[in-house]
């Protein structure tokens, strides 16, 4: 018997799982075999690559290809899949700042407003489309179960962060980089700028996500699996500034709008968050001056303030442990100076 479960496109949720329980009849026979027959269209080859990669289960245990199957048990199956000529990704011409580059990965840094991916009324101007122009004709792959129109992606950032992203362009490395993710290997630091100083230097906040009941379009903090799915971001802080505060966040699981959300609903929300109400003033009076100063920082960085600082993960083909980090852009670069100016300056009429 086989089950089938397509899941979303958050990091450790982009590939398809099989689970199949060998029944009660089945004869003693080879795993790479059985599965070949099970699964449609898989290659052998494909089969052992995944077996090879620790994709496929048995009893919760990893095996060979070789490994006799016996009645009752049950097997567990990641797959990933070439892309097709049916994405209908356009290829488009853009100058993509790459960090990285060998024959398995590639290491993008995506600049705040753009898309990661075509969606529903946006089909050109993606990082996507960018790739798809870069790679030509090369087939990157794509996530079992997954929109055909994202190749090579294993995670993603929201459109008005910056930062770096992992793009995989072989289909072992897909495989390779999907397990790190639904394994939480990977590291995943950001940089973000809230509203007031938590009282705490440093601390976890590990509470359930899931999407407003509300409003459709933001997620929502809930305190059981009843409704949102556990997600967790330790941080620390970097630099107090009494109005805002520079902290640094690590995630241990990528649900959507994780940070945003965590630290709204901590009463701290990222500055000018417009989703979860970052972008008005959260702290100090709101005297003409100190008002005019806020929106003019507004106006400076259009954006939440968030940034995808570092990747780290395991090569695919090599095994080397790799990290890869990037400095802030000019806009949330320029905007910490205008704080800390604002705060020299009341510190001198105090």
């Amino acid at each position: 018997m086989e089950e089938k479960t397509v899941v979303g496109e958050k990091s450790e949720d982009l590939f398809e799982h099989h689970r199949i329980v060998v029944d009660p009849k089945q004869t003693p026979y080879r795993l790479d075999k059985f599965l070949m027959e099970k699964l449609q269209q898989v290659s052998r080859n494909k089969v052992q690559n995944a077996i090879k990669e620790g994709n496929v289960l048995v009893d919760d245990k990893k095996i060979k290809p070789n490994f006799i199957i016996k009645p009752h048990m049950v097997i567990r199956v990641m797959l990933a899949k070439p892309i097709t000529e049916k994405a209908g990704v356009i290829p488009e011409e853009m100058d993509l700042d790459i960090r990285y580059e060998d024959e398995a990965v590639m290491v993008v840094h995506k600049p705040a407003g753009m898309v990661v991916h075509p969606g529903v009324g946006i089909k050109t101007g993606t990082l996507v489309n960018g790739l798809a122009h870069y790679f030509k004709n090369k087939a990157l792959p794509v996530m079992e179960g997954n929109q055909p129109d994202r190749p090579g992606l294993v995670h993603r950032i929201d459109k008005d962060t910056s930062g770096l992203m992992v793009i995989a362009k072989t289909e072992a490395a897909l495989t390779h980089l999907a397990k790190q993710f639904f394994d939480h290997s990977i590291d995943r630091k950001y940089l973000a700028l809230i509203w007031g100083e938590p009282d705490e230097k440093e601390g976890t906040i590990d509470k359930y996500i899931g999407r407003d009941e509300k409003n459709r379009t933001r997620m929502a903090v809930y305190h059981d699996e009843e409704f949102g799915k556990r997600a967790i971001t330790h941080w620390k802080m970097i630099e107090p500034m009494y109005y805002v505060s520079l902290i640094e966040c690590q995630l241990e699981t990528g649900k959507t709008h994780q940070i945003r959300v965590h630290f709204s609903a901590q009463g701290n929300p990222l500055f000018n968050d417009e989703k979860y109400n970052g972008n008005r003033i959260r702290k100090g009076t709101v005297f003409s001056k100190y008002r005019q100063f806020v929106e003019n920082c507004f106006k400076q960085m259009p954006r939440q303030a968030l940034h995808a600082k570092s990747i780290g993960f395991e090569h695919p083909t090599t095994g080397e442990r790799m990290v890869f980090e990037s400095d802030l852009p000019e806009d949330f670069s320029g905007l910490l100076d205008r704080w800390r100016n604002y705060l020299t300056g009341r510190s001198k009429h105090q």
